[in-house]
């Protein structure tokens, strides 16, 4: 197919080498330099500069990487499209997402799509958002989601969904009884908090210098459940996503410290790589995220 030579050009302009690109396409030397040669014959025109050392596009061959790249994309683009009609999606989804989305959001947004679409192989990784960040700009990871803020370059920045933060305290803690609790009596109190690196530490830690808090003492967990298993012995208090404490809250487990000044939210946003995969289940992963966000 034509299009089979164009994705050699194209990885072969973009590598600059024939042998790196041959690596990449699981091709042979002479069955790129054979997929070049032809599309040359074809066009009747140059297309590379070949050296020992590199490759370089002539003037007709940025011409038509140009053209290639649009006629690639359109054409997996029209692939997507025909397989959704028969509603088949295939393939591999390996997604990454911090602790708080991982663990009590992510799971119940994959089983709705994993029992429309059953023969894609899903792989998750849980970590801090630092840790996500890194993967995904690593290509380890198709998509990442993550808490709080990121300004990098490299990435696609998505909002996702806002994520109320809440503070907790043990039912004995003496704050627990009280009706609302203002800023001055959170001073020089004992803090659990997450470790750094986290999303919510650095909510946490903003938190604390926006209002001038002095801390008496700190303990740091690198897990959301030790954080709320700390809190619950009454360790201290934390500050908390309340999609990870929502179950405890209802139990009388843990309680809620209602601060006279409300809590600014703070974002859930998925990450990917500016030239981020275009495969099918990636894709339709993040359609149905989206739609049913804004349902």
């Amino acid at each position: 197919m034509i299009t089979d030579a164009m994705r050699v050009f194209v990885t072969v302009a973009e590598q600059r080498h024939f042998s790196r690109a041959g690596e990449l396409l699981n091709l042979s030397q002479p069955g790129v330099s054979l997929h070049i040669r032809n599309l040359e014959n074809e066009l009747g025109s140059k297309l590379l500069h070949r050296s020992p050392k590199e490759v370089r596009l002539t003037e007709a061959g940025a011409i038509l990487y140009k053209h290639a790249k649009q006629i690639l994309a359109h054409y997996e683009e029209a692939g997507l499209e025909i397989q959704l009609l028969r509603d088949e999606v295939t393939g591999s989804l390996h997604l990454g997402a911090s602790f708080t989305i991982g663990e009590y959001l992510l799971p119940g947004r994959l089983a709705e799509f994993a029992k429309q679409y059953p023969q894609v192989n899903v792989q998750v990784t849980i970590g801090n958002t630092e840790e996500i960040i890194a993967a995904v700009k690593g290509n380890q990871l198709d998509m990442g989601f993550i808490e709080g803020e990121t300004s990098d370059r490299e990435l696609d920045i998505i909002p996702y969904m806002k994520d109320e933060m809440i503070i907790i305290a043990s039912s004995g803690h003496p704050l627990a009884g009280a009706l609302t609790t203002d800023e001055d009596m959170l001073q020089n109190q004992i803090w659990v908090l997450r470790e750094p690196g986290s999303g919510t530490r650095a909510y946490s830690d903003h938190f604390l210098l926006e209002g001038s808090l002095s801390i008496k003492r700190a303990y740091v967990f690198n897990s959301s459940q030790s954080v709320k298993e700390a809190v619950a012995a009454g360790l201290g208090i934390a500050l908390m996503s309340r999609w990870i404490v929502r179950k405890e809250l209802a139990g009388g487990e843990i309680t809620e410290l209602r601060i006279r000044q409300k809590l600014p939210e703070r974002d859930f946003l998925i990450i990917r790589r500016k030239e981020h995969s275009a495969a099918m289940a990636v894709r339709v992963f993040m359609e149905k995220l989206l739609t049913v966000q804004k349902a």
